[in-house]
């Protein structure tokens, strides 16, 4: 085997060659040419999605990093929080020098747990960040995905309608482009 693939033409890339080589007449090279145009939009229609979705999940890992680092910085709070209580309890059972070096290290630990909580609540506050981003740009492929997909449905009804020859179907075909192209717009515009 030579490594090579091979390419299937399906009836309707056949009827476009043929048209492209041998001509044809108006109504078959107008939707050949729709066709093409078709395929090309929707190809940057997909590319626009791909590259949505990818910014979705990249948003999404950097809500996971920041959650992760807020998780840390929380049990880092509370490691703070359980050497304050020893400290209180010491306080407790300790007098004299010992009692005060506990009651300064009370209030230690109390000025770090302020220092530890503001870094953890920023944290958690990037991390709600990102993962509103992260939907915002799956909001943005769904609305890709859904003019390329219309757009293939544009492509497949002008396939159908040269080889039925059924001008009727023409309505399928310019109104799958036009949900498309609406679909495309709202994507571009993040709607």
């Amino acid at each position: 085997m030579s490594g090579h693939g091979f390419h299937v033409h399906g009836p309707h890339d056949h009827h476009v060659e043929h048209v492209a080589q041998h001509g044809g007449d108006e109504f078959t090279s107008r939707l050949a040419v729709l066709t093409a145009v078709l395929s090309t939009v929707g190809a940057v229609f997909g590319y626009m999605g791909g590259h949505s979705q990818n910014a979705a999940l990249l948003y999404k890992n950097e809500a996971a990093i920041q959650k992760t680092s807020a998780s840390n910085q929380w049990n880092y709070y509370q490691a703070k929080s359980n050497k304050q209580n020893l400290a209180e309890l010491s306080v407790t059972l300790t007098a004299g020098e010992a009692q005060e070096k506990f009651r300064q290290a009370i209030e230690r630990y109390k000025k770090e747990k302020e220092e530890i909580k503001v870094d953890a609540d920023k944290l958690e506050a990037a991390a709600k960040e990102a993962d509103r981003k992260s939907e915002a740009e799956m909001h943005v492929h769904e609305r890709w995905a859904m003019a390329t997909t219309l757009l293939q449905i544009a492509i497949a009804l002008s396939a159908i309608t040269l080889l039925t020859r059924k001008r009727w179907l023409l309505v399928g075909v310019y109104g799958s482009t036009g949900l498309g192209l609406v679909a495309g717009v709202m994507g571009y515009l993040h709607l």
